[in-house]
Formats: structure tokens, C-alpha cells, sequence
């Protein structure tokens, strides 16, 4: 599936909450050192897509402080159009604290209540949609942050449908932030807006939560998203690969790269960059999926949610021996 071409001002426009990052190599109790950056699925998402040379804008919202300047610079830096974000004075930008607890268990510390990003609304994304799109990135976790975000996602999906855009939805549950039941009952309205759902393949009952019948096993929850209205489902297994399922009975799966694993958070929004990096190219199936491994690969080869991602001229690197100096 090929994204139609068009006019719009950007390829892809997404929105949700960035928040400032503070990551640490050990327990926070121990007083490990702390690195701070800035961190958020949809951005993420933006910064994989910006660097492969697609036209990516990001429509949240920060807070009048420090914070939210930071992140607004950043993006800009990475070439993510922030023409359509905004600052609220009256609420502070989001926080999150990573924290390596041992070997390779990391836990996650959210500051998100009441945060800027939490007062979107239906109207403040309305100028980002009126500019137009290719494509509409929206996570789960935007859905997660209250009823004003709910609402704008639900309204950007329907916008996006009716206008011809494809639709993109990456499920990204968040325990912390809402329950499997709550997080069904919030995404089932959306499917009939989505082209493309993405989810691991331990999210995928938590999009059919609220099913009056709830189907068992993967291949029959996927039927029953795609019987929903969904184009194709993406489901990412991890270092088991993905697997792509098309409205008209083809399958596709693609094995992952095998590179040292230094760091997993973020994989999850560099498979989504790189799969819609592969539509917006018209790749073929195997073609969207391998990107996708390939922008994972990267980020979990890599510190850090987005800072290793590959420019366009970087995505054959991984395939160099292990040890490899390139003069």
C-alpha cells in the first residue's frame, strides 16, 4: 500500500506529549549519574522519519519553561516541523525518569499529570490538520493522557479518513498510564479511521479488550481487526521479527537483525518510523518490514530512544561485520 501522493506541506504529522528525560545507568537510589534528553513516542517517531529525509511535523503541546524550550529546539534541530506546537503557560512540561534497576531490566518513573500535553483539545490541533497530510501518526498513549487528548485523537483519525490520508496507529500500551479494559474501550471507535495498526504482539488483545466477542489467539484477533475496518495490521515480535497481515488474505514476515542489544526502549518508535519511512517510499511489503527491523536494530543497538537512529545514507551499516571500521 502506497501512500497517495499530493500537495500537503508535510508527509507525516503526528501529536502527543515529549517530555524532558533524565536516564540512568543504575538505581536511582544509588545516586547513579543522570543524563537528561527529551523523550516521546510520536516525536521519536518524527525524528526517525525526519532523518530518512521525510517531511515530518509534530503538533503537540510543552509548557512555558525550560523544558518545553528544550524540546521545541531539539526537534527543530532534527529537521521535525514544530510550526503547529504549542506552549501553555499555566501547566509544566512532562517528565520521565529511566532508570537501569539491573542488567537489563529498566523501569520508568512518569511526572505526566496535568501536564501541558494534557490540555490538548480537538481545537488546538485543528491548524495542523487543516495544513494537510500524507500521512496521521497516532499512538495509544496519546489517548492514555486524558479526555481532551481522547477527543483530538478521535477527531485527527475521522479528519484524516474522510480526507484521504493514511492512518496510522501504533498501540504502545502503557500500563502505568491506563489499564488494558480502559485502553480497549478508547481505541475501538478509532479502527474504522485506521490504514495501518501496529503492535506487538502481546498489545494486540488490548485493542480487541472491547470486543462484544473477544477472539482468542493471534491470527484470529488480527481477522478481527481487519474485519473491523483496518487495512493491514503490523505486529512486531521483537527480536523474532514482524509480521504484516493485509486486508486481502496475504501474510508477510521478515526476521530481525541480530545486532549486540544495548538499550530497547524506543525500538518499538523506530519500527514505526521506519515502516511508514517504507510506505511513504511505495516499498513492498518485505521492503516496509525490513526498514522497520532495520530502524529497531538501530535503536536498540544504540543509547538513548532516538539519537542513534540512521540518516537515509546509514541504513546499510548494519550490514558491515561486527568490529567493522569504516576509513
Amino acid at each position: 500500500m502506497t501512500a497517495a501522493p499530493g500537495t500537503a506541506p508535510v508527509d507525516v504529522l503526528t501529536f502527543g506529549e515529549t517530555m524532558l528525560a533524565v536516564q540512568l545507568p543504575g538505581p536511582l537510589a544509588v545516586g547513579a549519574d543522570a543524563r537528561t534528553t527529551v523523550a516521546g513516542a510520536e516525536s521519536n517517531v518524527a525524528i526517525g522519519l525526519a532523518r530518512l529525509g521525510h517531511r515530518a511535523a509534530w503538533a503537540g503541546l510543552v509548557g512555558d519553561d525550560e523544558p518545553g524550550r528544550v524540546i521545541l529546539r531539539m526537534l527543530r534541530g532534527e529537521g521535525v516541523g514544530t510550526a503547529r506546537a504549542g506552549v501553555r503557560p499555566e501547566a509544566p512540561t512532562g517528565g520521565m525518569l529511566r532508570e537501569r534497576r539491573v542488567a537489563d531490566l529498566v523501569r520508568v518513573h512518569y511526572w505526566r499529570s496535568h501536564s501541558a500535553a494534557s490540555l490538548l483539545t480537538p481545537a488546538a490541533l485543528a491548524p495542523a490538520l487543516d495544513d494537510g497530510a500524507r500521512v496521521l501518526h497516532l499512538t495509544g498513549i496519546t489517548c492514555a493522557l486524558g479526555p481532551g487528548p481522547l477527543e483530538a485523537v478521535r477527531e485527527a483519525a475521522a479528519h484524516a479518513h474522510a480526507h484521504g490520508w493514511t492512518v496510522a496507529l501504533d498501540v504502545n500500551h502503557r500500563q502505568r498510564l491506563w489499564t488494558a479494559e480502559d485502553a480497549g474501550k478508547a481505541l475501538l471507535p478509532l479502527l474504522e479511521h485506521v490504514t495501518v495498526l501496529i503492535a506487538s504482539d502481546d498489545e494486540l488483545p488490548v485493542v480487541t479488550h472491547a470486543f462484544a466477542e473477544r477472539p482468542e489467539g493471534e491470527e484470529r484477533t488480527v481477522a478481527a481487526l481487519l474485519d473491523a475496518g483496518v487495512r493491514e495490521v503490523v505486529v512486531k515480535r521483537g527480536g523474532e521479527g514482524a509480521a504484516l497481515h493485509n486486508r486481502n488474505g496475504s501474510r508477510h514476515t521478515v526476521p530481525a537483525l541480530r545486532v549486540p542489544v544495548r538499550d530497547t526502549v524506543g525500538a518499538g518508535d523506530a519500527f514505526c518510523a521506519g515502516y511508514l519511512s517504507g510506505l511513504l517510499d511505495g516499498l513492498p511489503p518485505v521492503g516496509r518490514l525490513t526498514r522497520a527491523n532495520t530502524l529497531g536494530a538501530f535503536a536498540v543497538a544504540s543509547d538513548g530512544d532516538w539519537e542513534g537512529l540512521p540518516r537515509r545514507d546509514e541504513l546499510e551499516l548494519l550490514a558491515a561485520a561486527p568490529g567493522t571500521t569504516i576509513r
